[in-house]
């Protein structure tokens, strides 16, 4: 068990759970589609990540008009590996203490998601290759057999959630994680396991949790941009990165479907998507894929339209302003509530006017209305970039690649998801 100093938590944990008064209870983030790192709910405002220097100072000199478009940057934790007496594993964060935490150069914290060795010990004795592990998704049956994650049944969504395999039908198992949160989680806990002897204290980021303000978030994970490694990759990585970019759409539309959870109104639980669902898209599987984003069981969402298409041209045109600036590897989120007052009275009013328009006499008037309602319930609707462990810009930490003009990879990928969004409103008014 880690010996951490007896101290009382800061404001960022407010509403979270504490252990014995001393540190923070982290929980794992049951709304993450995406991603390498365990998000992990500090608070009911706030999530936390394994720190990467190059992200925290990125998030430290951030752009003031860049951060309506990231979450907010709430500072660092200590973040202690802990078992409890009965052999359960969990993760508890102290305030930060510069003299307690064990730095770690950027090379390892960036390699630390992929690292070999914890994907071995996840692995089932005569599981085949690397690529299959990645592929092998966390049942509810696995993880109950597993000790460190047994507790993990304590924290859970009221909504089940149901993952979509790669022949596009549903599974039968449902959960009460993200498959990929449970996946993610796993792999974390079993890292720090593995590397307990060694290090006993780790630093993590804490960020707003951009989904706090929707009951039924529905989140899709978008990788932005033509090209994804960072100027310091190795060439190794580089190849590899470059071939995922070739084989998907990053190429084509300069944007690639990382992970999706969508609320379905007809069923009461949510479909979720991951990466590797993602990279086998074409361009019309990926219009498809944002269809079903938009799509609730049971009509496909158009009041999301202009809402969506707003901030994303809003980003676009921030972006646009930043000289210099490369976000390789980031995503980008786009979020709204499968279920929320705006949105069901939209819907129930839209039913009226279908029963309605049975009176012919009635039928150019009532389109009119409809019209001026669809835009008098508008959606709330968010937009976040976030992974910043692969960004620069000039002058920044002295890196010795200077980028001129805006991130146009990143610019290309706003612009196709704008014309498919665009054009899927034309359609379907």
């Amino acid at each position: 068990m880690c010996v951490c100093q007896t101290m009382e938590v800061g404001k960022h944990g407010k509403n979270a759970t504490h252990t014995g008064g001393r540190g923070v209870l982290l929980e794992p983030f049951i709304h993450q589609v995406g991603g390498h790192s365990s998000m992990m709910r500090y608070d009911d405002h706030t999530v936390c990540k394994p720190l990467i220097t190059r992200e925290q100072r990125f998030y430290e000199s951030l752009p003031p008009e860049m951060k309506e478009f990231t979450p907010e940057y709430k500072g660092v934790v200590s973040v202690c590996f802990e078992g409890d007496s009965d052999g359960y594993i969990n993760l508890v964060a102290y305030p930060y203490v510069e003299s307690e935490a064990l730095e770690q150069d950027d090379t390892a914290e960036r390699d630390q998601p992929r690292r070999k060795h914890s994907r071995r010990s996840l692995n089932k004795p005569g599981s085949g290759s690397e690529h299959k592990e990645e592929k092998a998704g966390l049942t509810s049956e696995t993880l109950e057999s597993n000790q460190d994650t047994r507790s993990l049944r304590s924290f859970h969504s009221d909504v089940p959630f149901q993952m979509l395999d790669g022949n596009s039908s549903v599974s039968s198992e449902k959960i009460s994680f993200n498959p990929w949160s449970l996946r993610c989680h796993k792999q974390q806990l079993s890292r720090m396991r593995s590397e307990s002897k060694e290090r006993k204290l780790y630093k993590f980021l804490l960020l707003e949790n951009v989904v706090h303000h929707f009951k039924f978030p529905c989140v899709l994970d978008l990788k932005m941009g033509t090209r994804q490694h960072g100027d310091d990759a190795s060439e190794e990585k580089a190849a590899r990165q470059m071939k995922k970019c070739a084989q998907s759409t990053s190429a084509t539309l300069g944007v690639r479907v990382c992970g999706m959870q969508v609320y379905q109104l007809n069923t009461g639980h949510y479909l979720c998507r991951n990466k590797y669902y993602g990279r086998g898209l074409s361009t019309e599987g990926f219009r498809s894929a944002l269809y079903q984003y938009l799509h609730n069981g049971i009509e496909l969402r158009k009041d999301l339209f202009d809402p969506i298409l707003s901030k994303l041209q809003s980003l676009k045109a921030v972006l646009e302003r930043q000289a210099s600036y490369r976000f390789y590897s980031s995503s980008l989120l786009i979020i709204y509530d499968g279920k929320d007052t705006r949105s069901e009275t939209y819907m129930e009013r839209r039913a009226e006017m279908r029963l309605k328009q049975v009176d012919l006499s009635l039928t150019d008037n009532l389109q009119d209305v409809s019209s001026t309602e669809s835009l008098s319930f508008q959606p709330k609707v968010d937009v976040r970039m976030i992974d910043f462990a692969h960004s620069t810009f000039k002058g920044f930490r002295d890196d010795p690649t200077v980028h001129d003009g805006p991130d146009m990879g990143y610019v290309f990928g706003l612009e196709s998801l704008i014309n498919i969004i665009g054009q899927m409103r034309d359609e379907n008014q």
